[in-house]
């Protein structure tokens, strides 16, 4: 194995974000390390206020950290310009949230294609692969409707989507099934089986233990700092079956 295939895609040393001064001050995130390998699902899960979203959001470059490094392939993202980030989170990360942040006014097809077109992809490819993808997610029949209309599992699928649309390196994903019913759930679960054996790099942030069985490794936080780290045997392929029944 070469060095190339040794490095981690997504990696942060002694990653630490404060708030507030003083007698107020708040370590939201302390001294975290972590290594994130190609086509590896990685949950972190702890208490509501430990820190996990905001860890999640220093290592997509939606924030920055008060101390500490980011790196994604190799290549620092923590100290790069605004201008620098911003084409990164275009190209290289992607994010699903737990309120799925669709355009209202745009149709599904059009929320997916819309972040290849930022990548810079033209309209066509841009089109062409969002139809693809929603057909993977079995929407393709809800191509053309507008979020509303849409049931919460068709809308976080649809979200998937968007951040499958520029083929990313790393896709994040805050609470994606905080807002979902347990069917709903089920359709998620099945739906990150499938992101991870396809090799897509996942990090979930997670309060649901059955989202947090399909990962290889698991991070439990408390406080902003990692307290446990387990790897789970099975990961996505060997624990989701039983859960949604696909072992019957």
């Amino acid at each position: 194995m070469n060095r190339e295939q040794c490095r981690p895609v997504l990696s942060a040393r002694g990653l630490r974000k404060e708030h507030g001064k003083g007698e107020g001050l708040v370590h939201a995130v302390d001294g975290v390390d972590l290594d994130v390998s190609a086509g590896e699902t990685v949950a972190i899960m702890g208490p509501s206020g430990c820190g996990k979203s905001t860890l999640l959001h220093l290592l997509g470059g939606l924030d920055r950290p008060s101390a500490g490094e980011v790196s994604l392939n190799g290549r620092r993202i923590d100290n790069i310009s605004e201008k620098a980030l911003a084409r990164m989170r275009r190209t290289e990360v992607s994010y699903v949230f737990q309120s799925f942040h669709l355009m209202e006014e745009l149709t599904a097809v059009e929320n997916v294609e819309l972040a290849a077109l930022l990548a810079g992809r033209s309209p066509r490819v841009a089109r062409r692969r969002a139809e693809e993808l929603l057909d993977q997610l079995g929407l393709s029949g809800r191509a053309r409707f507008l979020p509303s209309t849409l049931s919460g599992g068709q809308r976080q699928r649809v979200a998937v989507a968007r951040a499958l649309s520029n083929e990313p390196l790393v896709v994040l994903a805050d609470e994606p099934t905080g807002n979902l019913d347990s069917a709903a759930t089920l359709d998620v679960l099945q739906l990150f089986k499938d992101l991870h054996e396809s090799g897509q790099t996942l990090v979930i942030v997670t309060h649901d233990a059955r989202i947090a069985a399909t990962a290889d490794r698991k991070f439990s936080m408390r406080d902003g700092a990692f307290v446990d780290e387990a790897r789970l045997t099975g990961g996505t392929t060997g624990q989701l079956g039983a859960l949604v029944g696909l072992d019957d």
